[in-house]
């Protein structure tokens, strides 16, 4: 929590830093409708600029950042900030404009073709815009969920080519960023801190870790219908360090699925030659999986999240899962040390057939000493549960079936806004915020 407190604190002093190195330049000041227009575009292009750098540290899989936070919740503050930064980078174009067009007695639009030629970066800079625009557009959660993951995920990535088109303008066009000015030497460190964060941690330490641990995929098993469990195997893989809960993002090297990047939990605790995931089938790229054969090279990069075990803050512990949200729990509480009577499983299941991976997980909590529910049934049409019509119609709660909830740690995986319900019921019931650990299978 106090590494936490110091990454949050840092994010905000990398703000007050920009804009206490604006007003100490004194090159922009508010004394007239035309000077505090063009400051304030200025400094609006100047902490949007800032924004989206930390969005990029958020999204760049750095290690203290996911052992903090989780991907989850990092990603959510990625989210969280994409608003204001477009936000800011559409008033920094819009107040220049302004505040040239008042300078030079044009109006706004005419002053386009003038700022686009005002420097040969300028172009690139509408660019960049350009393209953030569509990265923001493409993540609103009506347009997104029109496109597949991997097509939604190629076109994020155009972020990265926003921010290479713009930075050059910033450097060249602007007064503030003189030679040898700490404006100048504070921008450029700071690009540089963020590109060595991406290569490193986005691209070199998933090429090696590829290369030296040499996963293949060894067999394909069919769990139920639309679902498999694909087996690997591979070099010192305890090396990876990594333990149930937590998930890769996988890339099957074969000529249908090499261009999918599946980010997928573990399904069983890893072994020293053998790790295995469990896939069900949603859409174009997991169907090929299952197609996948034995020999097939695997990439990765993680091992990610802090949906483990080494989060718990107390002995007792309640896992509460649905569908395929069954798998990293399942392989949590393979590798856990939780004593007969710590732990208690909770499975929500709509369908007629058993839950995934079912028989593994009775058997599981039958060696553990814990207690296990099947949540069996549809949902009540009425109102908003994440248990079955029947378990409304009785009155249950989690409480129900954890008596001994308060105190305990909750983990819940499952899809979204079934999760967002289940941790509702907990907080209601006395569950502490800081003891709930999810896992959203949604992008």
């Amino acid at each position: 929590m106090r590494r936490a407190d110091v990454l949050v604190t840092l994010s905000w002093v990398s703000v007050a830093i920009v804009i206490a190195l604006f007003l100490a330049a004194g090159t922009f000041d508010f004394k007239t409708a035309t000077s505090a227009t063009t400051s304030v575009g200025m400094l609006a292009g100047l902490v949007g600029a800032d924004l989206v750098l930390v969005m990029l540290v958020l999204a760049a899989r750095v290690p203290v950042i996911d052992r903090t936070f989780g991907h989850d919740k990092a990603m959510q503050a990625h989210r969280r900030i994409a608003k204001p930064a477009f936000y800011l980078l559409l008033a920094h174009g819009v107040f220049l404009l302004i505040g040239y067009g008042l300078s030079t007695g044009i109006d706004p639009i005419s002053e386009i073709p003038a700022m686009w030629t005002l420097s040969s970066d300028m172009p690139l800079a509408f660019l960049g815009l350009l393209l953030l625009v569509i990265v923001v557009v493409t993540s609103f959660v009506a347009v997104r969920r029109k496109f597949p993951y991997e097509v939604w995920h190629a076109i994020h990535l155009l972020s990265y080519f926003a921010v290479l088109a713009a930075a050059p303008h910033q450097l060249s066009v602007s007064l503030l960023f003189t030679a040898g000015s700490p404006q100048r030497v504070y921008w450029f460190a700071l690009y540089v801190i963020v590109a060595l964060l991406l290569a490193t941690y986005r691209f070199a330490v998933p090429v090696i870790r590829s290369l030296r641990h040499g996963l293949r995929v060894s067999r394909v098993v069919d769990v139920a219908p639309g679902v498999v469990s694909i087996e690997m195997s591979g070099r010192r893989l305890r090396e990876l360090q990594a333990t149930g809960g937590q998930f890769f993002v996988w890339r099957f090297w074969a000529g249908k699925t090499w261009w999918h990047a599946h980010p997928l939990s573990l399904s069983a605790a890893p072994s020293a030659s053998t790790i295995r995931i469990t896939v069900r089938v949603l859409g174009a790229g997991s169907a090929e999986l299952a197609k996948v054969r034995p020999g097939t090279p695997v990439s990765i990069e993680g091992p990610y999240g802090i949906f483990t075990p080494m989060a718990r803050t107390s002995p007792r512990a309640v896992f509460v899962a649905a569908g395929i949200g069954i798998t990293p729990i399942r392989a949590m509480l393979e590798q856990s040390d939780l004593a007969p009577g710590e732990a208690t499983v909770i499975v929500r299941n709509t369908g007629a057939q058993d839950p995934y991976l079912w028989q593994e997980l009775r058997d599981l909590c039958a060696s553990k000493g814990a207690p296990v529910f099947l949540i069996d049934g549809p949902r009540p049409r009425a109102t908003s549960s994440w248990q079955s019509a029947d378990a409304v119609g009785r009155g249950y709660t989690i409480a129900s079936y954890v008596p001994k909830l308060f105190g305990a740690d909750l983990y819940v995986c499952g899809p979204g806004p079934w999760a967002d319900l289940v941790i509702k019921d907990a907080l209601q019931h006395g569950v502490r915020q800081h003891q709930i650990h999810v896992e959203r299978f949604d992008w």
